[in-house]
């Protein structure tokens, strides 16, 4: 039987793109197998021909894999589209192509690793393998009583909960978080939830690599040692892509409205009969009481 290999596979073999970029360029049409649009999971048989927005690539002979460990200023983009400015690739300035695991935000700085073995890109993400990532956080004002509970229990972003992570205050206003997921702009949102900002976000841990003393812009290979440890750490981590189960945040519960009551019948108040008015015209005088002067004037005009 003629040794086949997956499609996205073989793109990343060439060094054209990651896994998952090819996985982009198959969904958006722009991927060819013997002249016919290629759909995810085909796979490549030797003197299959695979183009790529209309150029043939040929699969080459597999390069040494190369491990990066970066420590990203703030103000870096991680993507590969070299196009954008103050992308990760550009900086790096690596002559052979390499790609990010993983992300790290342009306003945050730190550890990040790029290489060329598309291999380990899931195997390292995948949330469910639990691969922690440590950091650095400082916010906008002092840290308050129930927030490190708050955050590790769970915050309810992006039509999601967190998962559960560990949190140390470590100053007045700062802690260190260690994480075994990378939603967008993860810890920033947060924060943001129990009103913190983040001023300033370092990411010092990656599984069992370290910063160090690597300065901000420097970069190195990871030692062998470090490779052996990583190779041993995903050995039994699933390589399927990664998926982001989606979980609705409780609602508090909707308070039922008591029914309305018929409306009551008033009682139709008889008003007080009241006196007739009289009728308009000169207004009848009291008679006046006896002995007074009033009636002594009285009595003078009936004369």
């Amino acid at each position: 039987m003629e040794e086949s290999i997956s499609i996205n596979k073989f793109i990343s073999d060439t060094g054209y793109c990651s896994r998952r970029e090819a996985d982009d360029l198959i969904v958006a049409g722009r991927v060819l197998l013997n002249g016919r649009k290629a759909k995810p999971g085909n796979r490549v048989k030797p003197g299959d021909e695979v183009e790529v927005d209309g150029s043939l690539i040929t699969r080459k002979q597999k390069e040494k894999p190369v491990y990066i460990l970066l420590n990203k200023p703030v103000g870096i983009t991680t993507t590969t589209e070299e196009h954008v400015a103050g992308n990760i690739i550009s900086f790096l300035n690596y002559p052979k192509r390499v790609f990010p695991i993983g992300r790290l935000d342009k306003d945050s700085e730190g550890l990040i690793l790029l290489t060329n073995d598309g291999d380990i890109v899931n195997k390292v993400l995948r949330a469910g393998n639990a691969h922690e990532k440590e950091y650095q956080v400082r916010v906008n004002k002092p840290i308050g009583p129930g927030f490190v509970d708050q955050m590790e229990k769970g915050i309810p972003i992006l039509d999601t909960v967190t998962l559960p992570c560990k949190v140390r205050v470590t100053g007045k206003q700062q802690f260190t978080i260690i994480l075994t997921q990378g939603l967008n702009r993860q810890i920033r949102r947060m924060c943001e939830y129990l009103g913190y900002e983040v001023t300033a976000l370092r990411r010092v841990r990656f599984m069992h690599l370290t910063i160090g003393n690597l300065a901000i812009g420097k970069w190195r290979m990871l030692s062998p040692v470090e490779l052996e440890k990583l190779n041993a750490a995903i050995e039994d981590s699933s390589g399927l892509p990664v998926k982001i189960k989606r979980i609705k945040p409780e609602r508090a519960p909707k308070i039922k409205k008591a029914p309305k009551e018929a409306p009551v019948e008033k009682e139709t108040v008889k008003a007080k009969a009241r006196p007739a008015a009289k009728p308009v015209g000169k207004m009848e005088k009291e008679p006046a009481k006896k002995g007074s002067y009033k009636a002594f004037r009285q009595k003078g005009r009936q004369r």
